[in-house]
């Protein structure tokens, strides 16, 4: 770690500007409901410039109390603008509660200098901007952080060497490693590549350009998906997008091209009080439950909260939740006002219950239950005494099983009916009995499938759902891996499908499902071994489980 010099400047009487916050800041705090009401009037000083690591200007906006006093000082480093949301989310809000709050463009985004790359300058620019606070007469050397998604990543990057400063984060639906926002399990995230593409790409410049984009987008998604090759076919709705390729074209975590990428070290040694909030459909929730594990495993003061939330539906309809979890946090470790904490450190949502839940931590080490595929397509507690063939497949790329909901960074996530895609003939579906009692799972779910294929290349897709007394089948978690298999012998392949908090009612049942992969949530594969950004042929898989194949729950207590 590199020493700080953190002299900050004399403290001097600082005439507050006469600006107030932009009119369509305003106009949106006025419709938001079930939020704390204002305690200051608040200024707005917009267009600072900061110097970042190499000298560039970034463009920075000052929302603060017009009240007599010192405040604390909240830090929010964006590439998506400083205009809707973040203005009314972020310095409106905040500034009203009793902070400084500093909302600053990214380099090479809204007026900022220099060139945006994904992930590789923040935490140079990020210390930089602190630098620059240090000099401002209305800071009072208390800062902390906050922000979603990238906003979040960027707060990971200062952390790696967190000035003396800087006293509490709240990292919301956060981003630590880039790569696992494209890849997983081998295969191409192509839904959050998409989403990824557009807003980092058009957000910053304004409403209407990223409205139009979005919009060109979706017009295109169907050729742009289904394009052989894959790679560069988004050029026709984004244009050219340099950092897009390269993370779609290193599919390997430890290609040189990641290099510095992840900042997930960062929690391994941290001692900043940190706030985690995700929801159970979030893209990046995994990211989040790894976060938290390494604050704990580091004895760093951290919470968890996890709603019934998508990647963009925490930051709508959670968010009065997620802004009194925020301020809570931000008021106990910033103005020593610990009124608002809850009394255990996790928080989750319980889906089926619609019911919240508190525990002293995450997993809370439940005993895990094993149901198992059998015949007929039932889904079994019996280990079974047979060994062979339980069900076939054809995986067809040139048709691929298609992805109804589930964790992704897109507006297509969240929970939903699976009824017409379990009715294809490429998914499998296991099902066990009418349950006489609720069952609660809390944590990470797995199968473990024994997998046989034709051609010796193939994905496999696992899907955890809950059918209910009228037969509808709804998404509760899921995952999918890039499989190898030789020879007709089953290769066995564990897939961690997520984690969740979930009841299932009495008279509900528990279903397992199973296919080929769920597009275009991810790339389809090919069938061949080729990376599915590169390929340009198409070859059908035969897939067959057998038995030995086993789906393991975290049992929670009722």
């Amino acid at each position: 770690m590199t020493p700080h010099t953190h002299d900050v400047a004399p403290r001097s009487q600082w005439a507050a500007p006469s600006g107030k916050p932009p009119l369509s800041s305003r106009m949106m705090r006025a419709t938001w409901r079930g939020l704390p009401a204002k305690q200051h009037d608040i200024g707005w000083e917009p267009g600072l410039e900061v110097p970042a690591a190499d000298g560039s200007l970034l463009r920075t906006d000052h929302y603060f109390p017009r009240t007599k006093g010192d405040f604390p000082t909240l830090l929010v480093r964006s590439p998506y603008g400083r205009g809707l949301p973040w203005s009314p989310l972020f310095g409106v809000l905040f500034a009203e509660q009793g902070f400084h709050v500093v909302l600053q463009s990214c380099r090479g985004t809204a007026g900022s200098g220099g060139r945006f790359d994904l992930w590789r300058n923040e935490a140079a620019d990020g210390q930089a901007t602190v630098s620059w606070l240090r000099q401002q007469p209305w800071f009072n050397g208390t800062l902390g952080t906050i922000g979603p998604s990238y906003l979040g990543y960027v707060q990971w990057a200062i952390a790696l060497d967190p000035p003396p400063e800087l006293k509490a984060m709240v990292i919301q639906v956060g981003l630590h490693d880039p790569h696992a926002l494209f890849h997983a399990g081998g295969g191409f995230l192509l839904e959050n590549a998409l989403a990824v593409g557009v807003g980092m790409t058009y957000q910053h410049r304004g409403m209407l350009p990223l409205a139009r984009a979005a919009l060109r987008l979706q017009r295109r998604m169907r050729a742009i998906t289904g394009a052989r090759p894959l790679r560069r076919a988004y050029e026709s709705a984004l244009g050219e997008v340099p950092w897009l390729d390269g993370a779609m074209t290193h599919p390997d975590a430890d290609d040189p091209y990641w290099l510095g990428a992840s900042v997930a070290g960062a929690a391994e040694r941290l001692g900043v009080p940190t706030a985690l909030i995700t929801g159970w459909h979030d893209g990046l929730a995994d990211q989040t439950f790894q976060q938290f594990a390494r604050l704990r495993r580091a004895g760093c003061a951290s919470s968890l909260l996890v709603g019934p939330w998508t990647h963009t539906s925490a930051m709508q309809q959670g968010w009065p939740e997620v802004f009194a979890e925020s301020l809570a946090w931000l008021r106990a470790h910033l103005c020593d006002d610990p009124a608002g904490l809850r009394p255990t450190p996790v928080r989750v949502h319980v889906g089926g219950e619609d019911a919240w839940r508190d525990l002293d931590d995450w997993p809370p080490a439940p005993d895990a239950t094993v149901w198992f595929p059998a015949e007929g397509g039932a889904l079994s507690g019996q280990t079974p005494s047979a060994d062979g063939p339980l069900a076939s497949f054809r995986y067809d790329p040139a048709d691929p099983t298609p992805s109804v909901g589930g964790p992704s960074v897109s507006r297509g996530a969240g929970a939903g009916d699976n009824t017409a895609l379990e009715a294809r003939a490429d998914v499998l579906t296991f099902t066990g009995p009418p349950l006489t009692e609720p069952v609660d799972v809390l944590g990470p779910v797995s199968a473990r499938l024994r997998i046989a294929t034709d051609t010796g290349h193939a994905e496999i897709f696992a899907r955890l759902c809950d059918v209910d007394a009228r037969g509808r089948s709804t998404n509760v978690c899921d995952g999918l891996v890039r499989l190898r298999t030789t020879g007709e012998l089953p290769s066995e392949v564990t897939v961690p499908m997520s984690s969740t908090a979930h009841r299932f009612a009495a008279g509900h049942r528990i279903r397992l499902q199973v296919s080929g992969g769920a597009h275009p949530r991810y790339a389809r594969s090919p069938g061949t071994g080729e990376s599915s950004v590169e390929a340009t042929r198409l070859v059908p898989v035969q897939l067959t489980l057998h038995t030995g194949s086993a789906l393991t729950l975290p049992q929670g207590a009722p």
